[in-house]
């Protein structure tokens, strides 16, 4: 039986971390650049722990981090993942979330190995601006280089996330809808949320999706695509058909009544959502000798006390201990 929690949905998707270490230190994000603050399993454990989660009906496989480019042995993780098949005997869909900094030089030895998609973190499309955001001076150049060789490598469709923060990058909306029409990539804003270290987060910093929005029809007529129920983003493209854009947008206009995601951190535990307030620790189980049949037992427990939303905005919200970068995007 897949998959499915209390208030009815089925979980297909599952975001796994293989570090909460990262090369960059973004404003949106980290306090400083200090490494990893909890730990990285051997990837022969996440396989195990994967491949309990995919007899479970999980279809989809994106590798997170930190920064998951900095592990080694990568390459030979996704061989390892595209070797398994889902319950319906399909190849797994296997995508990476990266600031993109190095992948120029691994998107090709990832594609052979069975990488699908990759999604790439950038926060404007301006060289000053994107190092006063990520506090990594001549980095652009890199990143944008990733993002074309990903592209070349038909790593299809490859998008570009962008967090927008007021003060620092709204004046990129635009920037950015030219170079999603310039570059053909799928460029995505990301509403800012209240997942940082530096605990800056306060409503007037968001940058909404009506806003974004109006900005966009100020450029270039839009219209929205079509978009599956549990996609995160709603998809728009110009008047022309030239370029797409989506937008993410958990603060103002939230998706949780169709979420089908859970997160495994680079420590081994699950996260039903981003915002819970609880770990529970399944690499802890494994550990002490668990059987594949009772971590099997302890997903479906799990998963049944996902949460029906986040509770952003309301009075009494609690903000999760971890900050993004000790979750996984």
């Amino acid at each position: 039986m897949r998959l499915q929690d209390k208030h009815g949905r089925f979980i297909t998707d599952l975001r796994v971390s293989i570090t909460d270490r990262c090369n960059y230190k973004c404003v949106y994000c980290r306090t400083g650049n200090e490494g990893a603050q909890y730990s990285e399993l051997p990837f022969a454990d996440y396989l195990r722990l994967v491949g309990i989660f995919v007899g479970l009906g999980i279809e989809k496989v994106r590798l997170t981090g930190g920064e998951p480019l900095l592990r080694n042995g990568l390459v030979d993780f996704v061989r390892d993942l595209s070797a398994m098949r889902t319950l319906d005997g399909q190849k797994l869909d296997l995508a990476i979330t990266t600031n993109g900094h190095l992948l120029s030089e691994l998107v090709q030895p990832l594609k052979d190995a069975g990488l699908r998609r990759a999604t790439v973190s950038m926060d404007a499309v301006d060289a000053e601006k994107f190092a006063r955001i990520t506090r990594v001076p001549n980095g652009y150049d890199s990143v944008l280089a990733g993002i074309r060789a990903a592209k070349r490598e038909g790593l299809e469709p490859v998008k570009v996330n962008c967090v927008l923060l007021r003060g620092f990058n709204e004046d990129q909306i635009v920037e950015f809808a030219r170079f999603s029409r310039e570059e053909g990539v799928v460029v995505r804003f990301i509403e800012f949320m209240p997942l940082e270290e530096d605990r800056v987060w306060s409503p007037h910093v968001v940058v909404s999706m009506d806003e974004i929005l109006e900005k966009l029809n100020q450029f270039r007529p839009v219209r929205q695509l079509p978009n599956e129920l549990s996609e995160t983003a709603r998809r728009y493209t110009f008047d022309d058909g030239k370029g797409e854009i989506g937008i993410i947008a958990p603060v103002s206009h939230p998706f949780c009544g169709h979420c089908s995601r859970v997160r495994l951190t680079s420590d081994g535990k699950i996260r039903t959502c981003l915002f819970s307030l609880l770990d529970h620790d399944m690499a802890g189980r494994m550990y002490r000798g668990a059987s594949d049949s009772e971590l099997t037992d302890y997903v479906r427990s799990v998963v049944d006390q996902k949460e029906a939303r986040h509770h952003i905005g309301e009075a009494g919200f609690i903000k999760p201990s971890r900050s993004m970068v000790h979750i996984g995007g």
